[in-house]
């Protein structure tokens, strides 16, 4: 929802619950004010509470302006004259045409008066001479108005003590008299199309530039952000993320099935969780905690998964340049995440280039999706059967332990000549230094 929108939204609640209260302590303001019989003071609460709620029955109010003056007419151009508001009618045809947008901007002249955009306010010591329109607002009357006054796309209220000398007519609103003293006749039209010209106009479509130029800068700032929490996984917790990665990477299969009941049992997981804490005395106090400590560890399990499964694709790729003769600089974590991560990164890098092309753009789209969820869910799954990395000797392994040495990943093996094995086995202590 707009901040506009809610804005509104919340005045109009804040108006409401303002003439509750009043309703509610109408025998105490009738009681404090004997002048006044207790009946017609309740009966006229009601009255402009039920009025209040009629007008917002409607379609939804357009956005409000910032308050301010409209600028004069130009030169040759008609004024409005507001001087006779007994055709409503023909005040709404006259000011529609001269509400129209010229240049971008409103600009109208009114004959003996004054015209504002925005909601508007004459204070209790104010006196305005002359008529007054009110254009996308309201108009809280609390002073005096010796001239007419209208609004368009706004209601009139007028205040106790505050008087208008001449007629009230609301285009597209309603008048709410709370006490004041109104000279002319109130006339209120519900609909009205004057507004119609005057919302705020559609931003311009984006170029093919401006949309790759936006895609491309929300590429790299996810790449970064992974980047970062990826660097700082692998300096604080480095072997829980390569017992991922290996659990990902040698189990790809009871991985993503594993994710894939993960994500579809979260939610009622933590419903289950949600339900026992209630039925306990003890659970009831634990339950902000509960809930948050949850909520942590799927973060927590789900970005950690993720960043196990790029740090798999990049040793894996990394290793297998090797094998093949070439010369790796240093081969550690961290250049595994930057590799798995920028492998992903392509597929959406793609999509920023050729997205805004129609069929294609929606494949690619949908093909940079689908990768990422099918990573993603594989990730999950592989945090879960690890417990984080917790468990290293992860359940289910399908090949021998020394299929994860680093010589049997590196050795290229000729026909008929094993590979040769480290004298002790086992992991390489310097793994991903």
């Amino acid at each position: 929802m707009p901040p506009s929108s809610a804005g509104a939204r919340a005045g109009t609640l804040a108006r409401t619950l303002a003439l509750l209260a009043l309703l509610v302590l109408s025998p105490r303001l009738a009681s404090a004010e004997p002048s006044v019989p207790a009946g017609e003071t309740a009966v006229h609460l009601v009255r402009n509470f039920w009025d209040l709620v009629a007008s917002q029955q409607g379609e939804e109010r357009t956005a409000r302006p910032e308050s301010r003056a409209i600028e004069p007419a130009p030169q040759g151009a008609a004024p409005v004259d507001l001087s006779d508001l007994s055709n409503p009618a023909r005040i709404e045809s006259r000011l529609k045409s001269a509400l129209a947008p010229r240049d971008g901007a409103v600009r109208l002249t009114v004959s003996e008066g004054a015209a504002r955009l925005g909601d508007y306010r004459i204070g209790a010591a104010d006196a305005i001479e002359g008529h007054l329109l009110v254009v996308q607002g309201d108009a809280d009357v609390y002073g005096r108005l010796h001239g007419n006054l209208v609004t368009v796309d706004g209601d009139v209220i007028v205040h106790p003590g505050a008087l208008v000398s001449g007629d009230i007519l609301a285009l597209g609103g309603m008048v709410h008299d709370m006490g004041g003293e109104i000279g002319g006749e109130v006339r209120t039209l519900r609909h009205t199309s004057i507004v119609a010209p005057l919302r705020a106009v559609a931003a311009p479509e984006p170029t093919a530039l401006e949309t790759i130029g936006r895609r491309l800068a929300g590429v790299v700032g996810v790449f970064l952000t992974l980047a970062v929490l990826g660097f700082g996984l692998v300096m604080f917790g480095r072997p829980n993320l390569e017992v991922i990665s290996d659990t990902a990477s040698h189990s790809f299969g009871r991985a993503f099935v594993t994710g894939l009941l993960g994500q579809i049992l979260v939610i009622p997981t933590f419903g289950m969780v949600i339900v026992g804490l209630i039925l306990s005395v003890a659970g009831i106090l634990l339950l902000p905690f509960a809930v948050a400590v949850y909520v942590l560890l799927v973060i927590v399990g789900a970005l950690g998964g993720f960043l196990g499964v790029a740090h798999a694709m990049g040793e894996t790729y990394t290793r297998r340049r090797m094998a093949l003769g070439a010369m790796i600089g240093s081969p550690n974590s961290y250049r595994y995440l930057v590799v798995g991560l920028g492998a992903v990164a392509v597929l959406w890098l793609a999509w920023s280039l050729f997205g805004w092309v129609p069929v294609a753009g929606t494949l690619i789209g949908g093909a940079a999706f689908l990768a990422t969820w099918l990573l993603a869910t594989a990730g999950f799954g592989a945090a879960l059967l690890s417990r984080a990395g917790i468990r290293e000797n992860f359940a289910g392994r399908l090949i021998p332990p020394e299929a994860l040495t680093d010589e049997y990943l590196w050795a290229t093996p000729q026909f008929g000549v094993p590979a040769a094995r480290r004298p002790g086995g086992g992991r390489t202590p310097t793994r991903g230094l």
